[in-house]
């Protein structure tokens, strides 16, 4: 299988598929944060505040519990689609080079995003289907599944639960600091949709509702 093993840190490599719950906590601005919890509801990622008042809203930073980074996002600019890249760490000046990049790839009857992967090998990426409606999957170049995200169902009362709390599936050995960093541009491109018109489709990756 292509496209396992470590692409941003060896220990979000995990041997047996992995279960996380992503919680997007937009108390005060549209994208205010993320925490990412395990099954046994100890947090394993966690993205505070990326309001106005923070970093450039084009950028976004991947911590761990502790608060380390482990990855930085941001859009790449000037660029006639919408383009981010990724990077190791805490990327604030220098010449540090991304490690993947993404992008939309249009498609007929669907809006999907390519994802670019650079270092030691080149690698590429394809995400289907609707983050809005939080239902969407992450294949590999030979089209195998990597990481699912779908809508979460609380299961003592079997309600599905709002759109501000996902499950992210991860394959195993798949790097989850990658698949988080995904989310976020996902998350950000679908809030930069606004004035798309949302019909219903579960087709496309950007659309608003």
């Amino acid at each position: 299988m292509k496209g396992g093993g470590v692409i941003v840190e060896e220990r979000f490599v995990f041997e047996k598929e992995k279960h996380l719950t992503v919680m997007k906590t937009n108390l005060f601005f549209a994208s205010d944060g993320f925490t990412v919890f395990d099954r046994d509801v100890q947090v394993v990622f966690r993205v505070d505040s990326y309001g106005p008042d923070t970093r450039d809203a084009g950028e976004l930073v991947l911590m761990d519990p502790t608060g380390r980074c482990v990855l930085t996002v941001r859009r790449k600019r000037p660029s006639l689609h919408q383009r981010w890249e990724g990077f190791v760490g805490d990327r604030r000046e220098g010449d540090q080079k991304p490690i993947f990049s993404v992008k939309r790839s249009s498609m007929i009857g669907r809006s999907n995003v390519a994802v670019e992967l650079f270092s030691d090998r080149t690698e590429e990426y394809l995400i289907e289907g609707s983050f809005v409606h939080r239902n969407c999957t992450i294949y590999n170049s030979e089209m195998e599944t990597m990481a699912v995200i779908r809508r979460k169902v609380d299961i003592s009362t079997n309600m599905m639960l709002g759109k501000d709390v996902f499950s992210l599936t991860l394959k195993p050995g798949f790097d989850g600091a990658f698949a988080m960093g995904l989310v976020l541009v996902l998350d950000q491109t679908n809030d930069d949709d606004d004035d798309d018109n949302d019909n219903g489709d579960d087709g496309g990756v950007g659309q608003q509702h």
